[in-house]
């Protein structure tokens, strides 16, 4: 902490707060039009005023205090996901959450998303020579793989791709050689031929890589004239996008050329909410949602060049990095330019884990900025104390 710390307004990114509450907003209002009266928009404005009240906890504590309790939060993070391997909720033959009650789980995976940002910010920023020596580097990727490893057992291939994408943002941000990115590169490209050729010719069970719904999902994709079925929800994703136009239907309408009203997107409020932002909003709504998520990652990103130090830099840049490929993999699934995989749209979709997990990150990039304006403020009180 600074010396005579004081709470101060103008420390505050009020900018990024703004943008974060009004499409959480605009999240909250496109919930209840996509699955009315079954209780998931009021439990997203609890989630939402819990969320704020973190995030605000979360901005006035010193950062790099935090980061001292890095291996405790990364046994936190490693405890959670192996946890919940073992007795979490079986859903779809995927165990990703923990059971609170009937209508409330907790899902590990959307807060391990944070917690490593965190461990990374502390392993990378405050310890940048693991980087320069491939011995060490390993080190650093063995420590980071057994969450992810954790991560693809529930099976939760998404968030483990989404991870790895953070993971080489952080590597990045804290200096890792071009030279080595190359090499890395050099290997892995060709081995991601050869498994997208295994996929194809193996199914499953025989496929050792993918489950089977995921091998559907795959082969939907890549042949999409074969597994027509399996691409209906996207299909129909696409069908209700279009369908809005430029201004779209209006929110709650009851139209019956509605593809929502049809029944035809399950489970709207949560993966594929985008499908119905598009068709209730139109165009116009889609522009705006995209554009607050942009300006979000710009503001992350704004704090991170700023930052007063390393472990700063990588905890905003990864922020910024979730947004970015979170946003990208899941309007990606709802236009079909990618595999149909769940995964939440940023502040916008239904789920409490995932609104939390994503204001805990954001109050962590406030928190960057609020440190970097009170050091500078304090810098400048003793520069006018000595010239008096």
């Amino acid at each position: 902490m600074f010396k005579n710390f004081r709470f101060k307004l103008k420390y505050v990114n009020i900018r990024l707060i703004i943008f974060v509450l009004v499409l959480t907003g605009i999240g909250i209002a496109v919930i209840g039009s996509a699955a009315p009266g079954e209780g998931y928009q009021s439990k997203q404005i609890i989630g939402l005023a819990a969320s704020f009240v973190i995030m605000f906890i979360i901005m006035i504590c010193d950062y790099n205090w935090i980061l001292k309790l890095h291996w405790v939060i990364y046994a936190v993070c490693v405890g959670m996901l192996g946890v919940v391997l073992k007795f979490g909720k079986n859903v779809n033959g995927a165990t990703r959450w923990f059971r609170i009650t009937d209508s409330i789980s907790v899902q590990p995976s959307e807060f391990a998303k944070i917690l490593m940002i965190l461990f990374w910010a502390w392993l990378l920023g405050k310890n940048p020579d693991l980087l320069k020596k491939w011995r060490t580097f390993f080190l650093v990727v063995l420590l980071s793989a057994i969450p992810l490893i954790l991560i693809v057992l529930e099976p939760d291939l998404s968030t483990t791709i989404l991870m790895m994408g953070v993971f080489v943002t952080a590597l990045f941000i804290a200096g890792f050689s071009y030279k080595k990115f190359g090499i890395i590169l050099a290997v892995m490209v060709p081995l991601g031929v050869a498994a997208i050729i295994y996929i194809q010719a193996v199914p499953p069970p025989d496929n050792i890589l993918l489950k089977e719904y995921q091998y559907n999902r795959v082969m939907a994709f890549l042949n999409p004239d074969e597994y027509d079925d399996q691409r209906l929800q996207q299909d129909n994703s696409v069908m209700a996008i279009g369908s809005g136009k430029l201004t779209g239907k209006g929110l709650y309408n009851d139209s019956t050329d509605s593809v929502k009203n049809g029944n035809n997107i399950p489970e709207p409020q949560t993966d594929f909410i985008f499908a119905i932002a598009g068709e209730e909003l139109g165009f116009v709504g889609c522009v705006i949602i995209i554009g607050l998520l942009a300006l979000i990652a710009v503001e992350c990103m704004l704090t991170g060049a700023r930052a007063p130090d390393m472990q700063g830099r990588i905890i905003c840049f990864c922020m910024a990095a979730i947004i970015f490929f979170q946003t990208f993999i899941n309007i990606g699934v709802a236009t079909e330019l990618l595999p149909n995989t769940g995964i939440p749209l940023p502040f916008v979709s239904y789920g409490l884990s995932s609104l939390v997990a994503m204001y805990s990150g954001i109050g962590l990039v406030l928190n960057v900025r609020f440190r970097k304006k009170a050091m500078l403020e304090e810098v400048k009180n003793e520069h006018r104390f000595n010239r008096a």
